[in-house]
């Protein structure tokens, strides 16, 4: 039987980041897929030696712009534990805020691509349309639509007035009538569905050997999310994670789709208990210890160490992203797979190889 390596990336229409693969195919069929990585390098970990403590907080932003206030939150929050400082209330309540407004902006960008990998163009453009709407949310609020730069050690740099809180209602509810007006043809239309269902599918002891994370964790049945420990705003607001059982392709979408909604519920919380309080600290002297943050970044669990002693510079800066658990899971289920249904498969663990790579 003739085999076949076909180059997957790191270049290709379905990928928005340079992830590239090496399958090698019999008549069509998935036998053995190797990646390779090392496209986007850029040493980020390695400037912590020679960045101010305070000036990383930017850095840690530009490891992965989709997810840029979850990186700083996650670096502030580990810094601010090294050195004893007490955030404000209202600061958590703000962080919590924009927290998932990223991960809102993150689901629907994916929810797009995903449809556009098999070819459904006009739900990815619906998909991003409703998403303008997330990102005009943060422009407004934060001033950025992406890299929104909130986050200081010690709180955070801005607030928001009464009537950006009426306003910002209003436009959540807008989102929220405009995505499940898509949920039927999202989740059971029959083209979806047979693109989706059945395909990549991760049991629940595997994705547990695999040490899966986020909405690929969740989808195979398991229920773990990082906004359990109550960081931020998150132990004073009600949330239970969404889980799915299927552990194949479309689950994950349905995964990703609950959580658009479930964001804009805990946006609405968060909103109602907010007080009025300061929204930043004071930050005197420099870090000196060490210490490990974990949140939920869209795609999973973001795990940061943080080493200092005492000088402005950091001693050692050490980030684990989501994608580096998920690809070997990637790996696993791409032998036995249509060649066809590859860029599926490939975008249903939403890989960020920006942030993997750093």
């Amino acid at each position: 039987m003739l085999k076949t390596v076909i180059p997957f990336g790191p270049q290709h229409p379905v990928l928005p980041e340079p992830l590239h693969l090496k399958l090698t195919v019999e008549d069509e069929v998935i036998t053995e897929a190797i990646p390779a990585l090392g496209f986007v390098h850029r040493g980020l970990e390695m400037l912590a030696n020679i960045r101010d403590f305070k000036q990383m907080t930017q850095v840690v932003e530009r490891v992965c712009g989709i997810c840029s206030m979850i990186h700083a939150m996650c670096y502030c929050q580990g810094i601010e534990a090294i050195m004893g400082i007490e955030v404000p209330r209202r600061a958590t309540f703000l962080r919590t805020i924009w927290s998932e407004l990223n991960r809102m902006h993150s689901h629907l960008l994916w929810l797009g691509l995903f449809a556009d990998s098999f070819g459904f163009e006009s739900l990815f453009m619906q998909l991003w349309k409703i998403r303008e709407k997330v990102l005009d949310l943060n422009e407004a609020t934060a001033g950025n639509r992406i890299i929104v730069s909130v986050n200081v050690i010690g709180g955070v740099r801005r607030d928001l007035a009464p009537e950006q809180i009426s306003w910002m209602l209003a436009e959540l509810a807008e989102v929220e009538q405009e995505i499940n007006r898509l949920g039927s043809t999202l989740l059971t239309d029959y083209t979806v569905k047979k693109r989706t269902a059945g395909k990549g599918v991760i049991t629940k002891d595997k994705a547990f050997e695999l040490g899966l994370a986020g909405p690929t964790l969740r989808a195979s049945g398991v229920c773990q999310d990082m906004r359990m420990l109550g960081y931020a705003a998150f132990d004073q607001l009600d949330f239970e994670p969404v889980v799915e059982t299927g552990g194949d392709c479309y689950a994950r979408s349905k995964v990703r789709f609950r959580e658009v909604l479930q964001s804009i519920d805990l946006i609405r919380q968060a909103l109602s208990r907010i007080d009025q309080s300061e929204i930043r600290t004071k930050v005197k002297g420099r870090p000196q210890g060490e210490t490990v943050c974990r949140v939920e970044q869209p795609r999973g669990e973001l795990f940061y160490y943080i080493k200092a002693d005492g000088t402005k510079n950091l001693e050692r800066l050490r980030i684990r992203t989501p994608t580096f658990a998920n690809i070997p899971a990637l790996l696993s289920i791409l032998p036995g797979m249509w060649l066809s249904d590859v860029p599926v498969a490939v975008l249903s663990i939403d890989p960020c190889i920006s942030c993997t790579e750093r």
